[in-house]
């Protein structure tokens, strides 16, 4: 909503009229949610930086594990052990409600997981991750918006459009499908001086761009609940409140019946070259975050969980060996969670690779065995029924060896 501090022109306009502009979600026609009937929804949170799989989910059952991760390894001793998830992989002690949740059945790890992307950039891995190209320099549209545009002229997932949670749209949901843009961190409440001015100003120079503009506030209230006008924000999305405090306000969104059904949130901070810590410190505290918004999603969403997949994914993983300022290096293999109603969970799926020296990618990395493109054509196929042909040429282009990951959706 930051758009309220500028004065909009006629291209200003026009921007804001496309298919894929802010607020646009707000002229798509209104839905009623049939009764008894399957409404699924999809979640893409992006940790931008590079997340270490073994301190994320460790393979405590391995018995090179302690030694090649150091320091920072997870044990299920000690003062801060970690939580079981089956006999040989264990969860960060950050993450309880992820565990829980997957005692229940309602989240899942894949790990050992990668793009096709091996050479450890940050600017062409998240490229890679969030355009769905098998290569950098597709920086145009996302994978998830292509998803949006591939499906039935009609569609309700695909007319209701996406939501965009950050201060700019994350480009694995940019492109021509409609998409609502909330960033928590930069909002003026409705009743702020500017905003109200420049509503005025509009009402009589330009009606249906202040249409647009009032919505856009309208969807912003909403998020915020009752409290908008004194609430302030809780921190950047690279903090632990700053996570729980988009997903509160983007699960009041998503959740309405004429809500946007696909979401796409990005969490900066995860690049933990120095003092990563494991089952504490710094990467504890930002798992703590991101398990925190698991939770406010699954609060948040009431009765449309049930229908929900939630998957976080990130660039690529960590070297397994700690470097020499206690922290880890830019890796290849790391983890892919899923969670929500709709996930078939209790599951760590892994083809695993070990972690002997001559098991590691380049003698220095977490080998991947499993596709990312793989898990998310999997979740858009169940979800929303696109094809594997659809997937492999529009959604994630050359991709057509990485088949959609099956049995993902309960």
């Amino acid at each position: 909503m930051s758009l309220l501090c500028e004065i909009p022109n006629p291209s200003r306009r026009a921007m804001l009229m496309t298919g894929g502009a802010l607020f646009a979600w707000a002229y798509m026609p209104r839905f009623a949610r049939a009764a008894g009937n399957r409404d699924p929804r999809l979640i893409v949170i992006v940790l931008r930086g590079a997340l270490d799989g073994l301190s994320t989910v460790g393979p405590v059952g391995d018995p090179d594990y302690a030694g090649l991760h150091g320091d920072i390894a997870l044990s299920l001793t000690g003062p801060h052990a970690a939580l079981p998830l089956d006999g040989f992989f264990a969860v960060n002690p950050a993450m309880p409600v992820f565990a829980r949740l997957f005692k229940d059945k309602q989240a899942a790890v894949v790990h050992a997981a990668a793009t096709g992307y091996r050479e450890r950039s940050h600017f062409d891995g998240q490229d890679v991750l969030e355009s769905g190209f098998a290569g950098p320099g597709h920086v145009a549209t996302g994978w998830l918006n292509r998803a949006l545009e591939s499906l039935p002229s009609g569609d309700r997932v695909a007319t209701l459009g996406g939501l965009a949670v950050g201060p700019s749209t994350p480009l694995v949901i940019r492109g021509s499908a409609p998409v609502l843009g909330w960033a928590p961190q930069y909002l003026p409440a409705p009743s702020d001086t500017l905003a109200a001015r420049v509503l005025d100003l509009y009402s009589h120079r330009d009606p249906v761009l202040a249409v647009a503009l009032k919505r856009g506030l309208d969807a912003d209230k909403m998020a915020l609940g009752d409290k908008m006008d004194s609430m302030k924000p809780k921190g950047g999305l690279d903090s632990a409140a700053g996570m729980r405090q988009a997903a509160q306000g983007a699960a009041k969104l998503i959740a309405a019946d004429d809500g946007p059904r696909v979401a796409a949130l990005a969490f900066d901070g995860w690049d933990t070259h120095v003092n990563e810590g494991g089952a504490t410190g710094r990467l504890a505290s930002l798992l703590g975050g991101l398990d925190g918004a698991f939770e406010e999603f699954e609060k948040g969403l009431g009765d449309r969980w049930k229908d929900t997949a939630i998957v976080a994914i990130t660039e690529f993983g960590r070297t397994a060996r700690i470097n020499g300022t206690v922290g880890t290096d830019h890796g290849t293999g790391t983890v892919v969670l899923l969670a929500g109603g709709a996930i078939k969970g209790g599951r760590v799926i892994a083809d695993w690779p070990g972690l002997k020296p001559a098991q590691l990618y380049e003698q220095r990395d977490l080998a991947p065995t499993s596709d990312v493109r793989a898990v998310l054509k999997g979740l858009l196929a169940d979800q929303f029924g696109l094809s594997a042909a659809v997937l492999g040429d529009k959604v994630f282009p050359e991709s057509a060896a990485a088949k959609p990951m099956t049995n993902l959706i309960a």
